[in-house]
């Protein structure tokens, strides 16, 4: 466990896990004033999210959880 390579991995685990929060806690309080803004709109209540938009949204988060991995893979070049 005390492998002294493993420091990079440790570091990336908490710069990923600090990242995810800090980026979590925005969207969470861009989404809850937007959500605020139409519920005062419509009497007190936020409209409902779409299934739709929740497809198409995990999937964009399929695809950057993919764009993020092959930054960890070596890049190949055309001999």
């Amino acid at each position: 466990m005390n492998d002294p390579n493993s420091g990079w991995k440790r570091n990336s685990y908490v710069l990923g896990t600090l990242a995810g929060t800090v980026l979590g806690a925005l969207t969470a309080y861009l989404y809850n004033r937007a959500a605020e803004e139409e519920a005062e709109r419509n009497g007190g209540r936020p409209a409902k999210i779409p299934s739709g938009q929740l497809i198409g949204l995990s999937l964009a988060v399929l695809g950057i959880v993919r764009q993020i991995t092959e930054l960890g893979r070596p890049s190949k070049k055309s001999k």
